[in-house]
């Protein structure tokens, strides 16, 4: 008789542990993994009054955090390396940069079309150099804005294959960011302390930018693939200095999706 209550206690506990292991939370964590190949248009009067084109490559990582409420959370990584020519060829210039975004989404539209939109906070740091020149070498770049985004992501079915296309695309509205004065020096700046206003106020008039990317997933062997196309348009124009950098790239990548298990004592 106790071996038969020690066995149904035991059963009751395991059962009960089997189905708390099942009891799923709505936290979901959808990754992309994406590298981006395409053309690029830089222009910065501080070094050249010509513009430079060229090749660039670029490296984007997402992550999106949903928490089953109307609100998402989204952390972007994007690093991109070019190469670029001036229209008669005879100068080359290398640029890198590196941006980090956080993102808070509020969700608008939950039907077949979800829209969302949010605001966040986008960082960057990079640098152009000019092989040409023998005075202003190189430009340091680094600003930080506060942004805003508008995401549209419709899932739909083709050929009995699940999809999803997505849009999304982010522009500044105001923050920081470093720029020498014309004809001003790092030396200047950094050596003999010639600050004259180079940590500059933008607005969304000074620094009229998007960035854009229109997007399809599908499934491939149980691999969700991600196929797209990028447009990041930034442009400033502070301390008598215009800048441009223009890419259009071409997207492959991977996306993943996880589900959190709770496990309710």
């Amino acid at each position: 008789m106790k071996n038969s209550a020690l066995l149904l206690i035991i059963l009751f506990f395991a059962l009960t542990a089997a189905a708390q292991d099942t009891i799923q939370s709505k936290k979901i964590i959808t990754t992309a993994r994406i590298l981006g190949l395409g053309f690029t248009n830089r222009l910065d009067t501080y070094l050249s009054a010509e513009e430079y084109t060229g090749s660039e490559l670029r490296f984007v990582s997402q992550t999106v955090r949903e928490n089953g409420s109307r609100i998402s959370r989204a952390v972007n990584h994007q690093a991109n390396i070019a190469k670029m020519n001036n229209s008669t060829g005879n100068g080359n210039e290398i640029g890198a940069l590196y941006s980090f975004a956080y993102d808070c989404n509020y969700l608008l539209l939950r039907r077949q079309l979800e829209i969302r939109a949010g605001v966040g906070l986008e960082s960057s740091l990079g640098f152009l150099y000019n092989t040409r020149n023998t005075n202003n070498i190189a430009q340091a770049y680094l600003a930080a804005n506060l942004e805003a985004g508008i995401i549209a992501a419709y899932p739909f079915r083709l050929l009995n294959l699940p999809m999803e296309a997505r849009w999304e695309a982010h522009f500044p509205l105001g923050g920081l960011m470093f720029s020498p004065n014309y004809g001003q020096s790092y030396y200047e700046i950094f050596s003999r302390g010639n600050y004259d206003r180079n940590i500059v106020p933008t607005t969304i008039f000074s620094t009229p930018s998007l960035r854009q990317q229109l997007t399809l997933d599908f499934t491939v062997a149980r691999t969700t693939v991600r196929l797209g196309y990028m447009t990041d348009i930034r442009q400033s124009s502070v301390n008598g200095l215009k800048q441009h950098a223009w890419s259009h790239l071409f997207l492959v990548g991977i996306v993943r999706k996880f589900s959190i298990t709770h496990i309710i004592p």
